[in-house]
């Protein structure tokens, strides 16, 4: 398998093959990064298929997948490493009680914090050599750690190296690939910005979404995958708490399958709103005619796509 992309539209080709839809602009950024060696930055809603282009890229590079999930009150124990404390006084107590390192407590120290006694945690175990080449690390949910870790990052994105002070700097020997996710619940500073090619992932239009749905749910009949993509589109513009992502519309298309649908009607629309929407406001405004207005909006859009296809023709 080439761990390599020849252009902009192999990686658009490539990505495609293993599963993953996008637009020009994302195939540009995976290939820059992968060309300059750059990490990548995404931005974008929840659902977007910001984190799906890292298992993406690693599935089709055959590399391994690295995922460091970033959460409130995330540190260096949980991202780097950490030390095995309970074999630590386990040698501790045998080099006691034998005798071990000869009563030199230099030649303790140095065996208790030897890397035997390490516990790597993702950003350490992304420094490290992998069968197939450099890892894809993921650093999922940037936003949602603190912003002392987002400081703590940058030695490890600027050199790709990580310091343990009992022990040293450890340098990857090739950079591993490295791709950063936000869903923008707060700004992340610009200095970790800078050192990252940025991308806005945002919704899919009509198009894209209906390749998604072949791609990722075959089982879904054209024409139920052409109704459900026009009701999300047109869904998107109303004012909802929270919009559907591409992983919505995955789960909704399946749920409909599963209920038996073969086109979409305000009574089955009602029935699975909670496989599409997250929030009982957002789905309590959809119940009764709020549906099948938006439900009559979306067979006009295909309507006129329709029209518009028999005019090129």
């Amino acid at each position: 398998m080439a761990d390599h992309f020849d252009s902009i539209d192999d990686v658009q080709r490539r990505l495609g093959e293993v599963g993953y839809i996008c637009g020009r602009g994302l195939a540009t950024v995976v290939f820059l990064s992968l060309k300059l060696g750059r990490p990548i930055f995404l931005e974008g809603e929840a659902g977007v298929g910001k984190t799906e282009i890292a298992k993406a890229i690693a599935a089709l590079l055959g590399r391994k997948l690295i995922r460091l999930q970033c959460y409130e009150g995330l540190d260096a124990a949980s991202a780097v490493y950490e030390w095995n404390y309970a074999a630590q006084m386990v040698e501790i107590r045998m080099a006691e009680a034998t005798g071990g390192g000869g009563g030199n407590r230099d030649a303790i120290a140095a065996d208790v914090f030897s890397e035997k006694h390490l516990i790597e945690r993702p950003l350490l175990e992304a420094m490290r050599p992998q069968p197939g080449g450099a890892p894809v690390l993921l650093i999922d949910e940037i936003d949602r750690a603190d912003e002392p870790f987002e400081a703590f990052l940058l030695e490890a994105l600027s050199d790709f190296q990580v310091t343990i002070p009992e022990i040293g700097v450890v340098k990857a020997p090739a950079p591993p690939i490295v791709v950063v996710t936000s869903n923008r619940t707060r700004e992340v500073h610009d200095a970790l910005k800078r050192r990252c090619l940025y991308h806005w992932v945002d919704y899919p239009g009509f198009e894209r979404e209906m390749e998604i749905l072949r791609a990722k749910a075959p089982e879904v009949s054209e024409t139920l995958s052409r109704e459900v993509a026009a009701f999300i589109q047109r869904l998107r513009g109303e004012d909802l708490f929270k919009n559907p992502g591409v992983a919505e519309t995955l789960d909704w298309a399946k749920a409909l399958v599963a209920l038996d649908a073969v086109a979409l009607d305000p009574q089955t629309i009602s029935d699975s709103l909670g496989a599409l929407l997250k929030y009982q406001d957002d789905i309590a405004k959809l119940q009764g005619s709020e549906a099948n207005r938006i439900l009559d909006e979306a067979r006009q859009d295909l309507s006129g796509r329709s029209t518009e296809a028999r005019g090129r023709t």
